[in-house]
């Protein structure tokens, strides 16, 4: 089987040129003309020695990911559906603002985590992604745009692992796909405009301090470990005392001086004062001199397998004043791309599920039970 040169970071890369006899600066070479250029022919890479292109034609190629479907927003927001073969389908969003364009990429097909609120955690699990199939969603995005545009410049300038799946949960995948986006030789971004978002995978998140330090945020979505337990299953494993451990942790080798945290506002989940007061007391108080951090709150889009509503915007904006009074900066995620499904926790893509997650929801019964027993506590909380 040829080699998909996009599984490749420019270290890997530069190894598989000297199996062949070639050295270091036709790597880099190469990796220029796939990353920097957009250029899947070898005939086209007119600086590359003639005998290398003529090898590569019989060993390698680019493989991009096939377009099943692409969709676009009323706000400009674009949606694509990637296939990734076996009958799997993943989604990719460019989101275009003013002073950025953010891509948010998916890890897997599927998601294993089953947070309650994730349209792609309710339909199970199929694989991980490779190396390549994570690296072509942004090779494929950033190329396509420039030419819809007209330009030569970078497009996109801040990628997230935000879609589908758990980033942490394919780490071996992963770091080599983080490594091709911030090498100056593919697209040069800047750690601090690499997000890997996780639900709180410990062990991983001290691996990532480690070996490639981005911007981390953590969905956390939850003040304490009984409710944080119904909404993402993960933290029954590594509850929150465990998870916030590891972001201290991870401070000193992270871009930025704070982790954020990411919190979906639910309707009389976990959206009243009486919460925003338990996160208070969690985040000042964890080891006794807090955690320094930034919150996102996130508007929920709903979809019909949840059973959950969105919280009413007042009630967003009495979470998020009493969170910013008190000192820790707080924002309001904008909602884009919802009239193409492509807002945060509505991708779903096609996975064929290997978990049959369906099937373990249904022994578990609804959320609305969980909810019902929190309800009493933190009404008592808030008397």
């Amino acid at each position: 089987m040829t080699a998909n040169l996009l599984d490749f970071d420019l270290e890997g890369l530069a190894a598989w040129c000297e199996r062949l006899g070639h050295k270091r600066f036709r790597a880099v070479q190469l990796f220029r003309w796939i990353h920097q250029k957009g250029v899947a022919d070898f005939d086209a890479m007119s600086d590359l020695a003639r005998d290398l292109r003529q090898r590569l034609a019989g060993l390698a190629q680019v493989r991009a990911l096939p377009v099943l479907a692409e969709q676009v927003s009323g706000d400009g927001t674009i949606k694509w559906l990637f296939d990734v073969g076996d009958g799997n389908a993943v989604e990719t969003v460019y989101i275009p603002e003013d002073d950025r364009g953010t891509l948010c990429v998916s890890s897997q097909a599927g998601c294993a985590v089953a947070c309650r609120f994730c349209a792609t955690g309710h339909q199970g699990f199929s694989r991980n992604l490779t190396t390549g199939e994570i690296i072509a969603q942004l090779w494929y995005a950033e190329h396509a745009l420039r030419r819809r545009l007209g330009t030569h410049e970078r497009v996109i300038s801040n990628v997230v692992m935000m879609g589908m799946g758990e980033p942490l949960q394919n780490y071996a995948a992963l770091v080599p796909a983080l490594r091709v986006m911030l090498d100056d030789h593919g697209y040069g971004l800047s750690r601090r405009r690499v997000t890997v978002s996780t639900s709180g995978v410990v062990p991983m998140i001290d691996r990532l301090a480690q070996d490639c330090p981005v911007a981390l945020a953590v969905s956390l979505h939850a003040p304490n470990d009984a409710l944080r337990d119904e909404l993402v299953p993960l933290n029954r494993k590594y509850p929150l005392a465990e998870l916030l451990d590891a972001c201290l942790r991870y401070l000193p080798a992270a871009p930025r001086d704070f982790i954020t945290f990411e919190y979906c506002m639910l309707d009389g989940v976990n959206d009243t004062l009486a919460h925003a007061e338990q996160l208070l007391t969690l985040l000042r108080t964890h080891r006794g001199r807090g955690v320094p951090c930034k919150i996102n709150l996130i508007p929920f889009n709903p979809f019909a397998a949840s059973g959950l509503r969105r919280s009413r915007p007042e009630a967003v904006k009495a979470f998020a004043d009493r969170l910013n009074g008190a000192g820790i900066v707080t924002t309001v995620r904008k909602t884009r791309g919802d009239d193409i499904d492509a807002a945060c926790g509505q991708l779903a893509g096609d996975v064929l599920d290997r978990t049959r997650v369906r099937e373990r929801l249904a022994r578990r019964g609804t959320l609305r039970l969980a909810v019902e027993r929190t309800r009493p506590a933190a009404q008592e909380a808030a008397a």
